[in-house]
């Protein structure tokens, strides 16, 4: 058990190590909560960072800029829109697909990892819920959520199929959105990051809030490279016994 321990402990050090080391790309697609004025793609985006009554006033204090400079990662595109739903339904019920989730998703370049940080506006705006839809889906489906958030994950698939990317759902959302999200990103097979405990200003995270958001990001893409290199080392060791096991049977 305690040699067991002490590999464990040093494969958390390789990993962390050589996560850093990689110099991957990152590209966002987000709402406010992503924004910084000057940094986002295009810069026609709404933004909402800086702004009154909040104290995130500087760039290196967004959620994204901390993660990706904490990794050494390159940032490919941060297509951010300032109140922008998923779907094309927006507040007041506006037609929101001129700034849209689905409408800006053909838009992140090359990346190697996509962070998807969506829904929040959804919620707040009571976009319409839905049915879940996973094909064939018609213009009028995708102003509901359901429907627009599978329409979103199957074209993120097939737009950057050699990306990783993950869905980053926000605290204190409708359950109904929280459901939905689950639900969808499971079909997909896209993990989902589920924040939690999130200092807010003006609704928004503020500097706390930004950095707890960053380190909850980090924790789970580090236990997931963790655990996948688990999974290999069992596998080897696997076949390791099973050699070990046919060889012993060779000498019989």
């Amino acid at each position: 058990m305690k040699k067991h321990l002490i590999l464990l402990v040093l494969l958390a050090c390789t990993l962390a190590s050589g996560w850093a080391q990689v110099q991957k790309k990152v590209s966002i697609l987000g709402d406010s909560y992503s924004t910084f004025k000057g940094y986002v793609q295009p810069d026609t985006n709404f933004v909402w960072y800086p702004a009154d009554k909040n104290d995130v006033i500087k760039l290196e204090q967004t959620w994204w800029h901390q993660f990706i400079n904490n990794y050494g990662y390159l940032l490919e595109v941060n297509n951010s829109f300032s109140g922008s739903t998923i779907c094309n339904t927006g507040y007041r019920k506006e037609d929101y697909s001129d700034r849209s989730f689905i409408t800006r998703m053909d838009k992140l370049g090359n990346p190697d990892i996509i962070l998807i940080f969506g829904g929040t506006n959804d919620s707040w705006a009571k976009s319409p819920i839905g049915e879940y839809k996973y094909a064939n889906w018609t213009d009028k489906e995708l102003y509901s959520f359901r429907p627009a958030m599978a329409y979103l994950l199957d074209g993120i698939r097939k737009l950057y199929p050699r990306a990783r990317t993950y869905f980053i759902l926000n605290s204190e959302l409708r359950s109904e959105i929280n459901s939905s999200v689950y639900t969808i990103c499971t079909h997909y097979e896209i993990p989902v990051i589920n924040l939690y405990e999130i200092d807010k200003q003006r609704s928004h995270p503020s500097i706390s809030g930004m950095k707890s958001i960053s380190s909850q990001v980090q924790s789970f893409l580090e236990k997931e490279a963790l655990n996948k290199e688990l999974e290999e080392i069992k596998s080897e060791l696997k076949a390791i016994k099973e050699l070990l096991k046919e060889q012993k049977e060779v000498k019989k």
